[in-house]
């Protein structure tokens, strides 16, 4: 996931498009692969069904749109262990054996939108909506790698389609509500995650981006409960933690705002972001110690960081080590010359 550091936080905008588009096959085929452990869904392992596919691949037994499936279904859980060019073979071979297979052009589309190839992704939509024109998923995908160049306009556009085929697709209306969130367009942001969390109450991704949404507002409590409710559906989202910790900061509930760092850390130790804000916190608790140490980790994670270069000057100026504190102020201004512009 990619983070804009914004406000000392991790403000990363998640889009709803998932990886891989399991592709649609017969019942009789289904159970076949099943039985295989070649399904490419998540009930199975991943590196089990690598396994499964490769031997019905080998077996020979297989052929034509069949074995394209096979191949798709391999591309999925390569996909899902970011093996993404593993994943573009094996979606390309299921091309070759069926020129007209659509999951598999917008599977290969996404896995190319992962690897930043944002040119072949959206080469591979447009096959796919040329194949099928009425193909939501398609749409969702190609306006995803349209908003990944920044052309908000065109993806929104292809976003509107894809509501216009299936007004309940929740990943388009998602990601349109992203766009408008770009766009600075906060309220149409919040009306679109409002109707996906409607549609689909279960999934974090709305909550945590509507809690971004509202936070830019200035809505701190309504940001703060999205973000929770993000967490209880996803004990592991670390974004939600460390985001509603700067909500808490921002309304200067200290306490609060550490906790959730704190929990943002355990989640991911390499989490220089979090470090950099409990700082925050901790130096507004004027605890310079506790804030030097964070910055430190920061540091360590992020020799480069100017920001944990400059607030640890400011701690170690506090606390009364001011050639040290000088010297971690220099060193952020050599980083960034208008690191404490604003300040």
């Amino acid at each position: 996931m990619t983070c804009v550091m914004s406000r000392w936080w991790c403000a990363a905008v998640l889009s709803a498009t998932v990886l891989t588009l399991a592709s649609v096959t017969a019942p009789a085929l289904a159970q076949t692969l099943q039985d295989l452990k070649c399904t490419g869904n998540s009930g199975i392992p991943w590196d089990e069904q690598i396994a499964g596919c490769a031997d019905a691949i080998n077996s020979a037994k297989f052929s034509g749109q069949n074995l394209a499936t096979i191949f798709v279904n391999r591309g999925i859980s390569y996909a899902a262990k970011d093996d993404l060019d593993r994943a573009i073979a094996d979606y390309g071979e299921a091309i070759r054996l069926d020129p007209e297979y659509v999951a598999a052009f917008v599977d290969r589309g996404i896995a190319y939108r992962a690897k930043d190839d944002l040119d072949r992704a959206i080469a591979d939509d447009d096959q796919a909506i040329r194949l099928n024109p009425n193909d939501a998923f398609a749409y969702t995908a190609r306006g995803a790698a349209y908003q990944a160049k920044g052309d908000l306009d065109r993806a929104i556009a292809d976003f509107d389609q894809a509501i216009r085929l299936d007004p309940t697709a929740t990943a388009a209306i998602t990601d349109r509500g992203l766009a408008y969130q770009a766009q600075g367009d906060l309220d149409r942001a919040i009306a679109d995650y409002n109707e996906a969390i409607r549609l689909d109450p279960t999934k974090p991704i709305a909550y945590y981006n509507r809690g971004n949404a509202y936070a830019a507002k200035g809505d701190l409590d309504h940001a703060i409960a999205d973000y929770g409710q993000a967490t209880q559906l996803s004990p592991t989202f670390t974004l939600a933690f460390n985001n509603r910790g700067v909500a808490y900061f921002d309304k200067k509930d200290y306490g609060h705002a550490i906790a959730d760092y704190t929990e943002a850390i355990r989640l991911d130790p390499t989490f220089a972001v979090a470090f950099n804000n409990r700082g925050r916190a901790y130096l507004a608790k004027k605890d310079y110690d506790h804030a030097i140490a964070d910055y430190d980790q920061a540091v360590r994670l992020d020799p480069d960081d100017a920001a944990a270069l400059y607030w640890r000057g400011k701690a170690k100026q506090l606390k009364g080590d001011i050639a040290g504190g000088n010297a971690d102020v220099g060193a952020a201004e050599k980083i960034d010359p208008n690191i404490a512009a604003g300040r």
